[in-house]
């Protein structure tokens, strides 16, 4: 089973456009989660992922209660500033899924409270308020892939 990255009401097409890439040459899925700040037809997402869109698996659902009903078998882990394990303190299973949110506010309450006890964070000093969206996913997925022994992977 694949890893799936899902993006919660993402607002900058070139972040989506760069985790896509990331899932394409990950085999990795991508859900996005309505409402997207940005068309699917944006420029600046299709540049961004390059010419890997055939290659990705993205998903669009229409809210987050929409996308938990459509995965089942993985468990979640729900990237947040304000998660006390770093994402390096779990071990990663095929089919695994990584949650981060929007840009400009990350993951609200109500998705981070059932899923307290997975959230993950990425250490940094605390004078920088968070890590670039795309860099985030990137950084989490290659752990868990890494985990895995770069399974599939050359």
């Amino acid at each position: 089973m694949p890893f799936h990255i899902c993006l919660v009401e993402p607002e900058i097409p070139n972040n989506t456009g760069n985790i896509a890439r990331t899932c394409a040459v990950t085999g990795s899925v991508l859900h996005l989660v309505k409402p997207l700040g940005f068309s699917t037809e944006d420029k600046y997402l299709k540049r961004s992922g390059l010419d890997y869109w055939h290659l990705v698996d993205v998903r669009i659902h229409d809210s987050f209660s929409d996308f938990t009903a459509h995965v089942s078998g993985g468990r979640f882990f729900c990237a947040t500033t304000k998660a006390k394990r770093p994402y390096t303190a779990f071990q990663y299973r095929d089919g695994d899924i990584f949650v981060f949110g929007k840009e400009s506010r990350g993951l609200p309450p109500e998705i981070l409270e059932p899923y307290r006890d997975t959230c993950i964070r990425i250490p940094m000093r605390p004078v920088v308020r968070s890590h670039n969206l795309g860099n985030a996913a990137a950084v989490v997925l290659y752990e868990a892939l890494r985990q895995q022994d770069f399974a599939g992977l050359e």
